[in-house]
């Protein structure tokens, strides 16, 4: 149910990573490797199931918003997701 702007103490801009500034340039990361990332998190942090589904809800719009600039690999086996990583014409233009 929506609720009114005056409910919350404060309300914060909409800001999210460019690719850019997310991930580095020679290294690929999966797409639970991208969600920790976008929170802040080390790629490698311990989190609840719960939680990475949450995650998971910025993650992959994220991807999808920034596809022009990343690169995908397949993956390693097929219990496992694909790698993404900046594009090289992207980390040229920097």
């Amino acid at each position: 149910m929506p609720r009114p702007k005056d409910d919350f103490e404060e309300l914060y801009p909409c800001d999210f990573y460019t690719p850019q500034e997310l991930l580095d340039e020679e290294l690929m990361y999966s797409v639970y490797e991208i969600a920790r990332l976008l929170q802040g998190l080390e790629v490698d942090a311990e989190i609840d199931e719960g939680v990475e589904d949450i995650l998971l809800d910025w993650a992959i719009p994220w991807i999808m918003r920034n596809s022009e600039e990343l690169v995908i690999a397949e993956p390693p086996s097929d219990e496992e997701p694909g790698y993404y990583g900046l594009a090289p014409e992207t980390v040229d233009e920097e």
